[in-house]
């Protein structure tokens, strides 16, 4: 019985009881930042032609990311100008080196989006021909075992965009009751399951029992059985509501877009691409205020075939984009 039920709680690939914590375990051979980060860009020629580049502007990249968009950018109008955005230090570092070639053309900002405006204060700058967002978490923060976003390799309960601060999952887990745990495993998760899932977590913690996203997925499991539903795995969800809480993803993006008419130009472009539905209902009621903005298209962008086929991470995004048009700018007092 017990050797059935260890082979229920396994990862494939990863038997029961196989150490791998060596995996994110740091050294000084260990790749630099900038080999590690290996970002494929989503959706950077719709996004690039939505912003309508000219030369002159300036451009807000609040997810920098590996650079790509911020690229695509520079390169569409020679005197263009980005103020790129990220909390990740290895995002930043590689993206640095990227951009080297661009100079003093774009300028990088450690800090989360829910500063923008205050962060563009500080560098005198009022007012943005365009700004982009690349929403949701990156490929290279997925795939870091010592990121702990991911329970498909052995890493540490830990889940933040930005390591040099907050609080990580395991935190969140030790501060949290059973209910408020299984609170945000139903609101970001959208996981029926979750008063099971959050006594199995909170039982597993409790025990000293989680030390490493594969114990994670493990308490998981033994609320809600090994079962895939539609080849998914059982632990998707709640690890999904657990990174969402740890970095306030949809915090960050409520005051990212109570920012927006505060700091786009009028006639410029906001373009934003959202990776599920929780992020992509917000972008949606934002533009539906049409005394501010004028929506590009009726329905978001998808990625095309193409592009779904090279990079299975486009195959969710959604693209909304939409000009800034305050009613009665321009009308005499």
């Amino acid at each position: 019985m017990q050797m059935q039920l260890d082979s229920q709680l396994e990862l494939p690939g990863v038997p029961l009881g196989v150490e791998l914590h060596d995996e994110w375990t740091w050294g000084e051979e260990e790749e630099s930042l900038v080999d590690r980060f290996n970002h494929v860009t989503v959706m950077r020629d719709e996004v690039t032609r939505a912003l309508a580049v000219r030369d002159g502007g300036v451009y807000v990249d609040v997810t920098l990311g590996g650079g790509g968009h911020s690229e695509a950018i520079l390169a569409a109008a020679e005197g263009a100008r980005v103020i790129a955005f990220d909390r990740d230090l290895a995002a930043l570092a590689a993206a640095r080196t990227r951009l080297a070639s661009f100079g003093d053309r774009v300028t990088f900002v450690h800090a989360s989006f829910s500063g923008l405006r205050a962060q563009l204060d500080a560098l005198g700058i009022s007012r943005v021909s365009g700004l982009c967002a690349d929403l949701g978490v990156s490929s290279p923060q997925l795939d870091e075992a010592e990121r702990g976003m991911s329970f498909r390799r052995e890493g540490p309960i830990d889940m933040r965009m930005d390591t040099s601060r907050g609080d990580t999952a395991l935190d969140l887990i030790a501060n949290l009751g059973d209910d408020e745990l299984a609170d945000i495993i139903f609101r970001y998760g959208d996981e029926r399951r979750s008063r099971r899932i959050a006594r199995s977590i909170k039982r597993a913690y409790g025990a000293a029992e989680l030390h490493t996203t594969l114990d994670l997925r493990r308490a998981i499991v033994r609320a809600t059985g090994p079962v895939r539903h539609g080849g998914v795995d059982p632990a998707t969800r709640t690890f999904q509501a657990l990174r969402i809480a740890v970095n306030d993803e949809l915090g960050e993006l409520t005051a990212l877009l109570a920012a927006l008419p505060a700091t786009v130009e009028p006639e410029g472009v906001a373009a934003m691409i959202s990776f599920h539905s929780l992020e992509d209902r917000e972008v949606k009621r934002a533009f539906q205020h049409r005394d501010l903005w004028a929506p590009l298209t009726k329905k978001p962008q998808m990625a095309s075939e193409d592009e779904q086929t090279a990079n299975a991470r486009s195959r969710s995004a959604k693209l909304r984009a939409a000009v800034f048009s305050p009613a009665g700018e321009g009308d005499e007092p």
